[in-house]
């Protein structure tokens, strides 16, 4: 899956970044190889998410920002996207990859997503959120990449929760994780009052049993889930 053309070119990149253009030719993310980069997790996540025109998008644990980025190439009518990013080098990345693509309605927040001020409560009618999944310690791991990774800093309970208080009535909490955690991540989401509403499970090959989920959750939606077929993805 050729996903993203690199093209380097002068925009105050130091010797560990490059430059990124996504999947519409024209929107570029800033990337630092010595830092946590982007997967196909990223892509799958933006292209499975509904977008409605004058959406205000949240990017939860943002890294660079790809995840908003793209969901906003491949849906031009969304209003507004904001993202939340707790380490100050990725925020860093994907402030400067604001101002490169001169993108005035998009903003940086850096905060941890617990620290979120309430006058975000209610305001969102799409999240989207590619979260620390895995469980496991970051033994001899680099912590900035680790956490990037890990339920270190933030746990599933508490993403979706926050998630919940910061959606409008009626808004989605898309997500990406972990297959074989698709009954937990069920009860969280209905925990919270977030209904799933669509899911798709990923594969690597189509003899493979699933190895991730990618789900959507409605604030206040009735009982009903559409379930998709399987998405092949080779780029694992």
């Amino acid at each position: 899956m050729r996903l993203f053309f690199t093209f380097m070119k002068e925009c105050n990149l130091n010797e560990n970044e490059k430059v990124e253009y996504l999947e519409d030719g024209e929107i570029k993310v800033i990337q630092d190889k010595n830092l946590y980069c982007f997967t196909s997790d990223s892509i799958l996540l933006s292209r499975f998410a509904r977008a409605k025109r004058g959406d205000k998008v949240a990017d939860f644990c943002a890294g660079s920002g790809i995840v908003g980025f793209n969901f906003y190439c491949l849906n031009k009518g969304v209003d507004s996207v904001t993202f939340f990013e707790m380490q100050q080098c990725l925020y860093s990345l994907c402030s400067r990859s604001i101002i490169l693509n001169d993108l005035k309605n998009f903003t940086a927040v850096n905060t941890k997503l617990q620290d979120i001020q309430n006058n975000y409560n209610e305001y969102f009618s799409v999240i989207l959120c590619n979260p620390p999944y895995e469980i496991s310690g970051f033994k001899n791991e680099d912590y900035h990449k680790a956490i990037c990774r890990k339920e270190i800093e933030i746990t599933l309970d508490e993403i979706v929760s926050i998630a919940s208080k910061k959606l409008k009535y009626g808004g989605r909490l898309n997500m990406v994780n972990r297959a074989d955690r698709i009954a937990e991540i069920i009860v969280t989401f209905k925990k919270y009052k977030l209904e799933p509403k669509k899911m798709c499970f990923v594969s690597g090959n189509a003899d493979d049993k699933p190895y991730l989920v990618l789900i959507e959750g409605v604030k206040g939606g009735k009982q009903g889930v559409e379930v998709l077929p399987t998405k092949i993805n080779k780029d694992r």
